[in-house]
């Protein structure tokens, strides 16, 4: 059969009905009515408002995920603000408490520092107030670096105290710098008062660098524990009258002739921060009288009523 006789119109099971072009007419006005009656009238409010009711449960079980991660995000994010809240207070507790000990040092440093003054105006002399750097390097002497030297008037043999009682003695200085030996240095002597008895002695050093020892003292000397000492003032060097040390321990030994007596430092050998540099006390002692032509005695020749 010739191609021409066929009939090219598809079968009625496929016609698509009206055109594309116009559905799109179609819907489109549709939907300017619906927006138009919606915006006037109100048409479709309850329309929509049946729809929402009907989609709620819909909503309420897709916006579960989202919830939930927006509760564990807010939970994450609450730790992290309460740990940073946390770490902020732990931060200004520490420095409180920093502050705090600042402020308790500043009060004994205070109290330190009104005790040398009282100490100053009751020894009547001109010291120079110092500061402790450091401890000297020598493992084997107790020595420590005060920040006043040559150029602020310090010499060296110049006793050094602090609030409680003698400290040292200057044994170096520099121009800027001093050195300064304490008492339980263990070769360093001071001589001292027992205020009870009125008995001079001499107090040495300890190789351990904690006490000093009363040496030489006779077995039967009147000395007991808590016995003050105090500067004898007759080595020229350290004013009269000046605490040392308070005595701890009497040792009476049958085999020997000697006690040993211990006694434990007045000043804060090993906490002394502000010290008071004291000047000699030989300056302020008259120099020794010297001898005349007149006065000398002449070789050769005896006293009138010595023969």
């Amino acid at each position: 059969m010739p191609l021409g006789t066929l009939d090219r119109t598809p079968p009625p099971f496929f016609k698509q009905g009206p055109s594309a072009l116009s559905k799109l007419l179609f819907f489109s006005a549709l939907a300017l009515f619906l927006m138009v009656a919606d915006s006037r009238l109100t048409l479709v409010k309850p329309l929509r408002a049946v729809l929402m009711t009907l989609i709620y449960p819909a909503q309420w079980l897709v916006m579960q995920p989202v919830q939930a991660v927006g509760g564990l995000n807010n939970y994450l994010t609450s730790i992290d603000a309460a740990l940073a809240d946390k770490r902020a207070s732990q931060t200004r507790l520490a420095l409180q408490a920093g502050r705090a000990a600042q402020v308790e040092e500043l009060m004994i440093e205070n109290n330190r520092l009104r005790s040398l003054l009282d100490l100053r105006e009751r020894l009547a002399l001109q010291g120079t107030a110092a500061q402790v750097l450091y401890d000297a390097a020598d493992p084997y002497t107790r020595k420590v670096i005060i920040d006043k030297g040559l150029t602020h008037g310090i010499e060296a043999g110049s006793p050094v105290v602090d609030e409680a009682g003698v400290l040292g003695q200057v044994t170096r200085a520099h121009p800027l710098v001093s050195e300064v030996t304490l008492l339980t240095d263990r070769d360093q002597a001071i001589p001292v008062l027992n205020t009870r008895t009125g008995v001079r002695s001499v107090a040495h050093g300890q190789p351990g660098g904690t006490d000093l020892e009363l040496r030489f003292m006779a077995g039967n000397a009147d000395v007991q524990a808590g016995d003050i000492l105090s500067t004898s003032g007759i080595d020229g060097i350290y004013p009269a009258g000046l605490p040392v040390a308070v005595v701890s321990h009497v040792e009476r030994r049958a085999e020997s002739a000697f006690a040993r007596v211990l006694c434990k430092p007045s000043a804060q050998v090993h906490s002394a921060l502000h010290v008071l540099v004291l000047p000699p006390a030989g300056i302020d002692q008259p120099p020794p009288p010297i001898a005349t032509p007149a006065t000398a005695p002449k070789k050769g020749k005896l006293a009138p009523g010595k023969h």
